[in-house]
């Protein structure tokens, strides 16, 4: 129900009054049919958002894409029957959706072959570097690329970072003090391989390695895995696509902003025409 609420609301933002042009046009009632095509190869994602959208206005979907499938240029991911003022209203967001998304998604799929290439059981994860309000839809994006998401708000999670130490005035304090509810996971941001050791002995479930070189992340994971195996080492900040396979053997989840961030969008199209058998005969035809 939150992914068709949403939607709704995208719909009410972009249509205010009702479109106007086809308005003026008369093309109220005419039924028409759409095809949504890719202008360029990626990893599809957002077409179920993208149904859900021509759905809510009525018209029928058929998808010819899956999230998560591997498209070429010229794929057709969708097509759609309805009413042409309903078809008119619901392209821009559904291309809005899928552009966006299917981009998410094609880098996240990017991040995670390098990484497999060197080290298969490290995951890379999305942070909270994502667009007000479009959230949940990047974040979905990540994971049909095969990534992890994360954190969905900041009440998913403990993560003890830089200010709350500062405010506190030291990391063993902060993590004891998050530790007194046992049912809560807690993650500390550590800057130092003594930071990580005494997050560690204070009792946290993962240590977040920040704007670490990789030597001294790998210095820090193998210490940390030493003294407690099972606690989880997650390696953040300055990661980008080109360093990313400098961290697969020092963790085991890389958080990257650059999956949100600098993904950018997939050029994708809709036509959208009358059903043949409902076309009018022009003006002065026999």
């Amino acid at each position: 129900m939150y992914v068709r609420s949403r939607l709704e609301e995208f719909l009410r933002e972009d249509l205010g009054w009702g479109d106007i042009t086809t308005g003026t046009l008369d093309l109220g009632g005419v039924p028409g049919r759409g095809s949504m095509v890719f202008g360029e190869g990626c990893v599809a994602a957002g077409l179920r958002e993208a149904a859900m959208v021509f759905d809510i206005l009525g018209c029928a979907v058929e998808p010819l894409v899956s999230d998560g499938d591997r498209v070429e240029a010229g794929a057709e991911a969708l097509r759609c029957r309805g009413p042409v003022e309903a078809l008119l209203a619901g392209e821009r967001l559904a291309l809005n959706l899928v552009s966006r998304m299917s981009a998410i998604a094609t880098v996240t799929r990017e991040a995670v072959d390098i990484l497999r290439g060197v080290n298969p059981s490290v995951r890379v994860a999305a942070t909270r570097k994502t667009t007000p309000g479009f959230r949940f839809f990047e974040k979905r994006a990540v994971e049909i690329g095969g990534g992890l998401r994360h954190r969905w708000r900041l009440d998913d999670m403990v993560l003890i970072k830089d200010n709350h130490i500062a405010m506190i005035g030291g990391v063993r304090e902060a993590v004891l003090r998050a530790k007194r509810d046992p049912y809560h996971v807690v993650e500390v941001e550590v800057e130092t391989l003594d930071m990580a050791l005494e997050a560690v002995d204070a009792g946290a479930d993962v240590i977040m390695l920040d704007n670490m070189a990789p030597g001294d992340a790998a210095e820090c994971y193998h210490a940390v895995k030493e003294r407690r195996p099972w606690v989880v080492v997650e390696v953040s900040g300055g990661i980008t696509r080109e360093n990313l396979g400098d961290y697969a053997l020092c963790a085991d989840v890389i958080s990257a902003s650059f999956l949100t961030l600098d993904a950018g969008h997939v050029d994708v199209s809709m036509t959208v025409e009358p059903e043949k058998d409902a076309v009018e005969p022009a003006i002065g035809s026999p």
